[in-house]
């Protein structure tokens, strides 16, 4: 059963579990947008730090191709 909390037209508890829930879905939304656009970034950071790796590594291999070559 969920009860209104004093002095909150948005929070309710829930007397079983005792947690207090909030009610307003348009923060709900809010919070899952901002949630959804931080993991956007996060995956973005890790794909641009991907390519970097593998950047230097084909830069290292035409160095040592260029370098074998060299000796030729």
């Amino acid at each position: 059963m969920l009860l209104k909390v004093k002095d909150s037209s948005s929070l309710v508890r829930d007397s079983e579990s005792k947690a207090i829930l909030n009610t307003n879905l348009g923060l709900l939304e809010s919070y899952r947008k901002k949630r959804s656009a931080h993991v956007d970034m996060i995956n973005a950071i890790e794909d641009i730090n991907t390519l970097k790796n593998e950047l230097l590594e084909i830069k290292s291999l035409l160095k040592f191709i260029v370098d074998q070559n060299q000796y030729k």
